[in-house]
Parts: structure tokens; C-alpha cells; sequence
């Protein structure tokens, strides 16, 4: 059931203070509207995430889509603004961000795509709203011709299941009439922004003595020697105000994806927890705006201390869901009266967007025509042979099917055969980057860059190592600086030493750019922050 919820907030004019707000007329500074919606679909749906297409079986609790609209003035005129959507997606679908953006132009016509800003939080245990006609096109060349909503995984599931256009045709419905009712909705308002800090996550690649490094390997090994990359705990908060100094909505900025859940089941992760905590402290009625800071390769899964940690959540009788809702709410409630006494009625805002070109990772000869086994794809051989062996299962399979179609009547009939496609997908992939990179050695994305007083929100649409980020921040222009990962549909973006390491998120079937594209956007995230400082305000 669709649910729309909005929030009037209201500042004063320049030069009052919190106390006479109330009595201003409203001239300069921000307007700030707030919307959430439900997004849970009412049907079953492939679910995202993983190496095989997985059909949900139930609902563990909602994925929601939460909309900050920001717009400031001066002198009465308006000077700039930004749609701001969060979503509780495995990823910022182009298509369905597209979808949403004309449904909202098609009532405001006013509204500028370049204005609209989606991030996504990275469940694993959301539906697909990724469609690919690239991908659709590459797999016709072997003969495999699916209809665009079905060749994400390969596997034609209508009558079992919605499919991916189906559930963006519901899901950007309901977003863009939250995005309607948070513009129409939008009234004055004031931040504060501050620094916390707690654990969310950890590294999740392992490295070993003799230099390799494996996700998610064993640490109890004799080989074991360190994890491979840094850790973030910092939560970066955004919180906005009502003219009586009430609190109305939280951005929180954390550095771990949501990936604490996995399975046959729709939720929003341990953001779902989140709102549940800051719902009991704060009120029913607050906003919770979520968002993956660079994390690439970090994870909720704990892979040091195992078993102590463990032990406290059986002490406690908590989840490790619960637990990561009620550290990030603590986070968020810590400092809050500090945040209180610190609110900004008439920040500086500014909002750049810019196309971006950078390098794309090299694929080397060997990359290709090496044997080597991956973590998905643990036969040694090389790309050629893997994709003979590959199409040669996936058309047994879809012959049998075919041939045999009361087969589909038993549970999960479709996961040998999605996931035959998928790994067949990837090897597909790494070849066709092996020759773009040749003919087209550079690819372009956007990415978007906001000022609200001495802080910034950087984004960009890939899976960032952490590394990354804390070069941007430890560089930013900005006192405070949210990085955004994830503002789009981009794949891991990793370190030197991670792809020295050879793991999972480092492969070259896992990278669109590489380390050497990675320092490029930290460098033109850096100068589109600084933009915002040297331009005139």
C-alpha cells in the first residue's frame, strides 16, 4: 500500500536568531521538503544480489525509497536545489532513475534531470531494477536472444515471477510521487551537520603471507596476516529543522554496505533496524535518509573476534542487524544536542554536477588467455574456454527445460540455469573489455558535488574501495565531506594492493576502472569540491 508522508520545516530570515524565527519573513536561505514511500513489491520478484537469479518467498520487513528535497534563496529568488532519492536497492538503477525523473518532469516540467541525485544502500535482499540492452546484445551474439526484462539473468520467469521492468514500472510510481509531494511540500528550513563515529563494518578481504588475498577467507589460518584495507567508522549526520529548532529528518552516511542479510526474502537490511531505533528515540514521524560511503570492500560480517562477537549477540539477544541499528542510532543521538545548539538557518548551498572521463582498467593478453580460476568460477582455463563451456551448460540446461517444461514446477527450478548465464555473462563481459579498452581506453560517468555551508556530499556511481573515499575526505576542500558510493550502476573500483591480492572485488570481470581510474576520480571529485569554494557565492 502506497505511503506518502511529508514534512513542513521553516527558517527565518538572515540575522535572527532561533529565538524571534517564528515572526521573520522568509528571504534567504533553504527550503527543505521530506517524503518516504514503501516500495515493497506485492508480488514475487527476482531478488538482486548473488551469482543466480532468486525468486523472494516472503517479506522480512520493507524496502523504502526516502526523497530530500534542498533549495536555497536569496533576496526572495531562487538560487539553486536538489532531488535527492535513497533507495533500498542493490543499486541506483539508470533506468529506473530515468522512469522516475519523467513521470516528476511530466508535472514539473521545471525540474532539471541534472538536479536529480539517487543513491541505493545495497541490499542483497531487494528486487532487480537493473536492465542492460548491452548486455542483451552480447548474449544474441551467442545465440541467446531474451527479451530485455529477462536478460539480466537469463532466464524468461513471467507467470513465476514480476520482472525487472515490471516492478521499475511500480517502483518509480511510487517514488516519483514522493519526489512530487517533498517539492510541493518543501518550506523553510535549517541544518546541522556533524561527525560520529561506530562500528558498522569491516574489511572484508583477507591477505595472506605468500601476497594472495581471498574475500571473506579463513583468519584463523596459519597463513593469515592482515586485512588487506582500511577501515571507515565515521557516520557523517545531516540533520534539518523546523523554525522551533524540531528535529525532522536525518541524512546518515555510513561505510558499509547493506549485506547482513542474504537470502529468499525482501528487506531493508539493518537499515530497517535503523529507523526502528531512531524511530523509538526520535519519533515515528522523523525522516532517515541512508547512504554508503566509499566501502567497496568492507562488510557487516565480522571475520576477526568471530566467535566473541558472536557470543555477545547470543548474551544480548540480538541480531547482528539490531546490533548495527543501535550503534548507528547511537551514533546519530550522541550528539544531537550538540547538533541542537548548532543549527545553520542560512547555509552557503550549491549544487555541481559534472561528466567525468576516466581511464578504464587494463585487461592485459594474459587476463584473457591465462588459466585461472575465480571465486565464482573455480576452473582453471582461460576466458575462450570458459565461455565454450559455459554456453555449451547453459543451452543443455535450456534445452531440458524446453524438452521437459514439468520441470519448472519444482522450487527454484531456474537457479542451475541463472546461474550457468550469470558466470557466462561475466566471461562474455571480460572480453568485451579487453577490446574496448583497446578501441575506447577512457569511459565517462557523472558524478555530483553539494555545498550546505563548510560541508560537502561527493558522489559516484561505483562500489569505491574504501581507500578512496578517505582520500577525499583527507584532501576535501570541506570541512566535513559524505562520500557517496553507488549513485548509479558502477562496479568495484579497486586499490593497487587489492588487485596485487587478486581478490574477488579486484578481478578484472568484477572492474569497469581500475586503481589508476580511481585516483582520476578522486582527483576530479576533489575539483569539482573546490568549485564550490572558488566560485562566487
Amino acid at each position: 500500500m502506497y505511503r506518502i508522508y511529508y514534512i513542513i520545516v521553516t527558517i527565518f530570515a538572515l540575522g535572527f536568531s532561533a529565538t524571534n524565527a517564528a515572526g521573520s519573513n522568509f528571504q534567504k536561505g533553504l527550503t527543505i521538503g521530506w517524503a518516504s514511500t514503501d516500495i515493497t513489491p506485492s508480488q514475487p520478484t527476482i531478488v538482486a544480489g548473488g551469482s543466480s537469479a532468486r525468486v523472494f518467498e516472503e517479506v522480512s520487513d520493507p524496502i523504502t525509497s526516502t526523497v530530500l528535497v534542498m533549495e536555497s534563496f536569496g533576496e526572495g529568488h531562487e538560487v539553486d536545489y536538489v532531488v535527492m532519492i535513497a533507495v533500498d536497492l542493490v543499486a541506483s538503477s539508470e533506468y529506473l532513475k530515468g522512469r522516475i525523473i519523467e513521470k516528476v518532469r511530466s508535472k514539473y516540467p521545471q525540474l532539471e534531470p541534472e538536479k536529480f541525485i539517487m543513491n541505493a544502500s545495497h541490499t542483497h535482499a531487494a528486487p532487480v531494477s537493473r536492465v542492460s540492452e548491452e548486455l542483451q546484445a552480447l548474449m544474441r551474439k551467442l545465440g541467446i536472444d531474451l527479451p530485455l526484462e529477462w536478460a539480466t539473468y537469463g532466464v524468461n520467469l513471467e507467470g513465476y515471477a514480476m520482472s525487472p521492468l515490471q516492478y521499475i514500472e511500480f517502483a518509480s510510481d511510487q517514488i516519483s510521487q514522493a519526489v512530487i509531494s517533498s517539492w510541493e511540500g518543501r518550506k523553510p528550513g535549517g541544518v546541522s551537520y556533524g561527525v560520529s563515529h561506530a562500528l558498522v563494518g569491516q574489511n572484508r578481504s583477507t591477505a595472506y603471507y605468500d601476497g594472495h588475498s581471498q574475500m571473506y577467507g579463513e583468519t584463523n589460518d596459519f597463513e593469515f596476516s592482515h586485512m588487506e584495507g582500511y577501515e571507515d567508522h565515521s557516520v557523517n549526520l545531516l540533520y534539518t529543522w523546523d523554525r522551533s529548532s524540531n528535529l525532522t529528518g536525518v541524512m546518515i552516511n555510513v561505510a558499509v554496505p547493506a549485506q547482513a542479510e542474504y537470502g529468499p526474502k525482501i528487506s531493508a537490511d539493518y537499515w530497517h533496524e535503523t529507523r526502528v531505533e531512531l524511530s523509538k528515540a526520535l519519533g515515528e514521524n522523523l525522516f532517515v535518509f541512508p547512504q554508503i560511503a566509499a566501502a567497496g570492500d568492507i562488510s557487516p560480517r565480522i571475520l576477526i573476534e568471530t566467535r566473541s562477537e558472536k557470543r555477545m549477540l547470543e548474551l544480548t539477544g540480538r541480531t547482528q542487524r539490531q546490533q548495527i541499528g543501535i550503534n548507528i542510532a547511537h551514533a546519530a543521538t550522541t550528539i544531537l544536542p550538540t547538533m541542537k545548539a548548532n543549527i545553520e538557518w542560512n547555509p552557503v548551498f550549491k549544487h555541481n554536477t559534472e561528466i567525468v572521463e576516466l581511464a578504464r582498467r587494463r585487461i592485459t593478453h594474459g587476463d584473457i588467455y591465462e588459466a585461472k580460476g575465480t571465486w565464482h568460477k573455480p576452473e582453471v582455463e582461460t576466458i575462450p574456454e570458459s565461455i565454450d563451456r559455459l554456453l555449451a551448460e547453459y543451452q543443455m540446461l535450456d534445452k531440458r527445460l524446453k524438452e521437459n517444461p514439468e520441470l519448472k514446477k519444482e522450487k527454484n527450478w531456474f537457479v542451475p540455469i541463472s546461474s550457468a548465464y550469470w558466470r557466462l555473462s561475466r566471461s562474455v563481459g571480460i572480453l568485451e573489455k579487453y577490446k574496448l579498452e583497446r578501441s575506447d581506453p577512457s569511459i565517462t560517468t557523472q558524478i555530483h558535488a553539494i555545498r550546505i555551508g563548510d560541508m560537502a556530499i561527493i558522489t559516484n556511481p561505483f562500489e569505491l574501495y574504501v581507500d578512496f573515499g578517505m582520500q577525499m575526505k583527507a584532501r576535501s576542500k570541506a570541512i566535513q565531506t559524505f562520500v557517496v558510493q553507488l549513485a548509479g550502476e558502477g562496479t568495484y573500483v579497486p586499490t593497487h594492493r587489492a588487485v596485487a591480492g587478486g581478490t574477488y572485488g579486484a578481478i578484472p570481470q568484477s572492474n569497469t576502472i581500475g586503481p589508476e581510474g580511481g585516483r582520476q576520480l578522486v582527483n576530479q571529485s576533489l575539483s569539482l569540491i573546490q568549485a564550490l569554494w572558488t566560485e562566487k557565492n
